[in-house]
């Protein structure tokens, strides 16, 4: 197996966190840090302080989706597991997983659990305990709604089926990665592994949550948690998602009703003051619906069903009006 770090421009976090992943994973899985056409001293770096670990350069600085795809194909390995530069391991934490996915093999991805670096009692926003998503399109986790975390009290230290796992962390069988053709790569950064997990989920696969292995996560390392540019990619990259994976069944309801929301959120942006974020909305909607043609053929080559562990409520709803602050306050059988 391969553990496979993406770096862009991020020497401080190799510098900081490398050594743990080397001391925790190199009896276990092959290191490799694919370097996404740094500008910083990254390669010359790692060449210098760490020699055993096995350096892929990509010409470009294609993001996180098109990064991992041009490396992934320069690796051999029955795992790929996608680290971000950001990220403390601990001891054992790559055995509880693969023992997990090793166990069936329509497990295709999976994810451990995430904590937050500087409030190590707390789950972290970008996966916690496992990842889901609403009627809309939503994505959320057991541990996350929206920014409000949990503390971790051992409320979910069950092993689950989930709906995505988050590419900070994220488990995959190379096979089957190749076979989908990788990530999505429109989307450069954020929500590829969702995309990727919905495409699996509808070819019938699983995706699971090992709480049995933890790390502990920063955040934030390439764009900052609140960034006009993150808002962006987003909601653009979400509606693109939505749009080529949603089943039939009122999908043009879906559609409308979720454009129609990040309208309002795009008001809200600008009554809180952020202009900026306001605009990234508009430009968002205006690149996917540039899309839109592409995405008609594309969603006719596909297949959607009604898969697993969606929520089938409003989680905006929910969450802002109703005060549904905690996972465990959802209706658990509202998911599917």
């Amino acid at each position: 197996m391969a553990v496979v770090i993406l770096n862009w421009n991020g020497k401080k976090f190799l510098e900081d966190f490398l050594p743990g992943v080397i001391r925790h994973s190199r009896k276990t899985a092959e290191i490799y840090v694919a370097d996404n056409n740094s500008s910083d001293d990254s390669v010359a770096f790692l060449k210098s302080a760490f020699p055993e670990v096995k350096i892929i350069k990509n010409n470009t600085n294609g993001g996180f989706a098109k990064g991992y795809n041009d490396a992934l194909k320069q690796i051999t390995a029955d795992y790929y597991i996608l680290l971000n530069s950001d990220i403390e391991v601990t001891e054992n934490w790559i055995k509880p997983v693969i023992d997990l996915m090793e166990s069936d093999p329509k497990i295709i991805a999976c994810q451990p659990k995430l904590r937050s670096f500087y409030e190590p009692s707390k789950f972290e926003y970008a996966g916690a305990a496992g990842g889901f998503i609403d009627k809309y399109g939503y994505p959320f986790c057991r541990g996350r709604l929206f920014q409000t975390l949990e503390e971790d009290k051992g409320q979910y230290d069950d092993i689950t089926e989930i709906f995505w796992a988050t590419g900070a962390c994220m488990f995959v069988r190379a096979v089957e990665f190749t076979r989908m053709g990788g990530f999505d790569e429109r989307f450069f950064a954020h929500m590829e592994e969702i995309d990727f997990c919905w495409r699996a989920k509808n070819k019938g696969f699983k995706v699971m949550y090992c709480p049995d292995s933890v790390v502990y996560h920063v955040g934030g390392g390439t764009l900052p948690k609140i960034s006009w540019r993150k808002t962006y990619l987003n909601i653009r990259n979400n509606n693109i998602m939505i749009y080529k994976n949603l089943p039939a069944h009122n999908f043009g309801v879906k559609i409308f009703y979720r454009l129609v929301l990040d309208g309002v959120a795009a008001f809200k942006f600008l009554v809180d003051g952020g202009v900026k974020d306001f605009m990234a909305v508009g430009k968002a909607h205006w690149a996917y619906f540039y899309r839109l043609p592409q995405l008609r053929k594309e969603r006719k080559q596909l297949k959607q069903y009604r898969v697993s562990k969606v929520y089938k409520r409003n989680l905006v709803y929910e969450y802002f009006l109703r005060g549904k602050q905690k996972f465990s306050d959802l209706d658990q059988g509202k998911f599917s």
